[in-house]
């Protein structure tokens, strides 16, 4: 039988443990030597990467890199949530709550439509009552991530925000806006030893009793992104009570029990033991020189690097995402968090079990196995009752969703998006399109705490309907034009290109299928083939539509110092800065250029109490129209 440890891996692994070992170090010296070094020598680093850029890039490259810059820079260059929302006209509420174990924790708010921010939301007696929603991020990552996208019609928040919800997003323990505790600074080694239970037992449940208490609503519905799905797993798992507060959860590239990671060297990190890790990447913040490469590198070469990590570590090729839509929102992808809670998930991924952390240390040089004599417990995720909705990528490598239904209630649903990958969920071109009607039939059908057969019912029949709605969509998009491979926004073609018997590929769902096209003989027709034969006979858009097209409300002054042909400024640069004043102009040129190879977005349509399926709202990526009344 192989010695505990040295037996775990094969001397290939080991060959690529030691490289791993020399890689973090050299990137260790490096970032010493550039901390050290003078601001104005950084400046010359990052020029230097610049041109490097410049030289192996094409003219064709740099101009679309060009029309699409004003949006693009906009959302890169903000230096916070409020900001990121502030571009589009939103107004952002800043919150702290503070867990039973001391840390604090920023939560932001958006409750108001545009132009109402004088009204009171949720406020007492006589203030508008909405229904209010909860949006947690993944792991290594803080609530920026669900705000800066180059297209306010598929950001998801300001989506719900419109529909009439009060809208709140969440911070993980560690991160950019939860870096306080009452107890330790966050510089010591006490401030860093949590991990995916501390995020379970305290961050989740104490979050939402604080959002409860402040709106005065009695339950609350639930999405979350990534690790911010387990973490709900996790706490709806071991409280029981927080499934009377919690109305639906809605997980978007939902993860429990990777099946593993793509690279071999990762992989052999995953099966060494939990010290391996901590000598790579300490006890404290783990990868916290991401900000540092970050500083020093030209935008592009820096996205190029996270497309690179993300093929390394994962096999994702991000193809459904724009190269402006990258350039925005990969600056505000990284945030921190511990060396732990990393090592939590490697446990979860060796060991094929959504358990608590393992504080056990392997025995040294035991010849039997340890198991018999201990069991690390698993989060009892069977005892959920809060209606569960999986949405996941079907080129996802970090979801196996056929063990995650196994641990789950049986009436968990399950739909399956084929060609999305993980950051898909948040930043694809047709996100809404492919995802946001799902999460609405979802809110429209989950709208109390009961949780009874009739909600369930009224889910699963909206959500034929909408499963053949973007199946339809996503077909059109892809015979669209090849304008649309670098578009923010999804491309439509004439519905012409739809097979002539009105076929449409129906989206993979859990236990049930979408519904099939009717019989020849039979001339009963279901709702859902109603639906799609309206959508295709009335696909032309009226000239209306073209004039009530959303535009972004970049209303902060851009700092912009020593720009390129691409409009990216040099860090640290000794020049003052200047202001460019509103930007909403060359935003809306992009947007219309955009456009003109696009479908027409018709305008936003307002909550309500009802839910009723918009033609119009569908071909403008709205799904159903629904929300709550105020």
């Amino acid at each position: 039988m192989p010695v505990p440890f040295l037996g775990r891996l094969h001397p290939a692994e080991y060959v690529a443990l030691i490289g791993s070992f020399l890689l973090v170090g050299l990137e260790a010296i490096i970032r010493v030597l550039t901390l050290a070094l003078p601001p104005p020598l950084i400046q010359i680093f990052y020029r230097i990467s610049r041109r490097l850029f410049n030289r192996f890039t094409s003219p064709a490259q740099k101009r679309a890199e060009e029309r699409r810059k004003s949006v693009s820079v906009s959302v890169r260059d903000a230096s916070d949530f409020t900001d990121l929302c502030a571009l589009w006209g939103y107004t952002a509420e800043e919150h702290v709550v503070q867990t039973k174990d001391g840390y604090l924790l920023g939560l932001h708010r958006l409750a108001w439509r545009k132009g109402e921010e004088d009204v009171r939301v949720n406020r007492g007696p006589r203030s508008v009552k909405k229904r209010v929603i909860y949006l947690h991020h993944g792991l290594l990552m803080n609530s920026e991530v669900w705000v800066c996208l180059t297209d306010e019609q598929r950001t998801l928040p300001f989506v719900l925000v419109e529909r009439g919800f009060d809208v709140w997003l969440g911070n993980n323990r560690g991160n950019k806006y939860s870096k306080k505790s009452i107890k330790c600074p966050s510089t010591s080694l006490e401030f860093w030893n949590f991990s995916i239970d501390e995020f379970a037992f305290h961050d989740i449940p104490d979050s939402i009793s604080y959002i409860l208490e402040t709106t005065g609503q009695p339950s609350l519905s639930y999405i979350g992104f990534s690790q911010g799905t387990a973490q709900a797993f996790a706490s709806l798992a071991v409280h029981p009570k927080l499934n009377d507060q919690v109305n639906v959860f809605i997980a978007l590239a939902p993860a429990m029990s990777p099946a593993g990671l793509h690279n071999g060297i990762v992989d052999a990190l995953v099966k060494a033991s939990p010290q391996v890790l901590y000598l790579l990447f300490g006890r404290r913040s783990i990868l916290s020189s991401a900000t540092m490469w970050q500083s020093i590198l030209y935008p592009p070469i820096f996205s190029k690097m996270i497309d690179l990590g993300l093929g390394f570590l994962f096999n994702w090729k991000t193809k459904n995402i724009s190269t402006s839509q990258k350039l925005a929102a990969y600056p505000h992808l990284y945030s921190f968090t511990s060396t732990k809670s990393v090592v939590h998930w490697f446990q979860i991924i060796r060991n094929k079990s959504f358990q608590m952390y393992d504080d056990d240390v392997q025995p040294p040089l035991l010849l039997s196995s340890s198991s018999k004599y201990t069991k690390i417990a698993k989060y009892p995720t069977r005892n959920i009752k809060t209606p569960v909705v999986l949405v996941y990528g079907g080129s996802d490598s970090l979801v196996d969703i056929k063990v995650m239904l196994r641990e789950l209630p049986s009436q968990t649903m399950a739909i399956e998006i084929p060609h999305y990958e993980h950051l898909d969920f948040l930043w694809a071109r047709d996100v809404d399109t492919q995802v946001f009607q799902h999460v609405f039939d979802a809110l429209e059908s989950f709208t109390g705490a009961e949780h009874t057969k009739e909600e369930y019912e009224r889910y699963r029949n909206a959500r034929h309907s909408s499963l053949n709605a973007s199946s339809y969509f996503r077909r059109r998009t892809q015979r669209g034009s090849d304008a649309a491979l670098d578009s923010d926004v999804s491309t439509a073609v004439d519905p012409g290109s739809v097979g002539e018997d009105g076929a449409v590929e129906p989206m993979v769902e859990h236990h049930e299928h979408a519904p099939t096209e009717p019989d020849a003989n039979n001339e009963q027709e279901t709702p859902a083939h109603k639906l799609m034969n309206h959508v295709r006979e009335s696909y032309i858009p009226s000239p209306s539509h073209r004039a009530g097209l959303a535009k972004p409300r970049a209303t902060i002054a851009a700092a912009v110092v020593d720009e390129d042909d691409f409009g990216y400024a040099s860090p640290l640069s000794p020049e003052s800065t200047r202001s460019t004043g509103d930007t909403a102009t060359g935003a809306d040129r992009s947007l219309d250029r955009e456009n003109s190879n696009s479908s027409p977005r018709p305008p936003r349509r307002r909550g309500t109490g009802g839910s009723h399926m918009s033609v119009d709202s569908m071909k403008g990526g709205k799904g159903i129209s629904l929300g709550a009344s105020t």
